[in-house]
């Protein structure tokens, strides 16, 4: 795995809970990835970095660029009671679009704790046309879903959401 600097990270959990060992399924909680197809994005830091040494045979992830980020927001976004974000909720608690609040995001001026009521993660489909052809249980090096996949996390979240 690279640690090479990013803004931001995105993790998909790709695996389930079955045979988890208790201090990865923590870990799991902490990277807020409770359920299989669950994303979370996080700054590219030393303590997030170690809990991806952890989850890694659990979770693919890589370095999210803006525009899917803008697009992960308005298609799946979701408010307290499985509301959508909207266009104009933003407009009313933080004063911007989602655009500009996306650019804000990658510059390290607000964060996803700034929107009242927002969900943290994101629940995604299944990716159109499934994963790579070696299956779940391989590393994406080795042609499978797992692990560090760098900018190719951005099409891989575009087949989900």
């Amino acid at each position: 795995m690279s640690e090479k600097k990013s803004a931001r990270i995105a993790i998909i959990r790709v695996r389930g809970d079955v045979g988890l060992n208790p201090e990865i399924r923590t870990a799991l909680k902490l990277l807020k990835l409770y359920k299989k197809n669950y994303c979370s994005v996080w700054p590219n830091s030393p303590a997030v970095i170690g809990n991806l040494k952890k989850v890694k045979d659990w979770t693919t992830f890589g370095e999210l660029d803006e525009e899917t980020f803008t697009l992960l927001l308005k298609k799946r976004g979701k408010l307290a009671g499985n509301k959508p974000l909207t266009e104009d909720y933003l407009k009313s608690k933080v004063g911007c679009d989602l655009t500009t609040f996306a650019k804000k995001y990658f510059a390290f001026e607000a964060d996803l704790k700034d929107i009242p009521g927002l969900k943290t993660f994101f629940r995604l489909h299944p990716p159109q046309g499934g994963f790579e052809r070696r299956g779940i249980k391989e590393s994406f090096a080795a042609g499978g879903a797992l692990g560090y996949r760098g900018k190719a996390i951005n099409a891989l979240l575009k087949k989900m959401i």
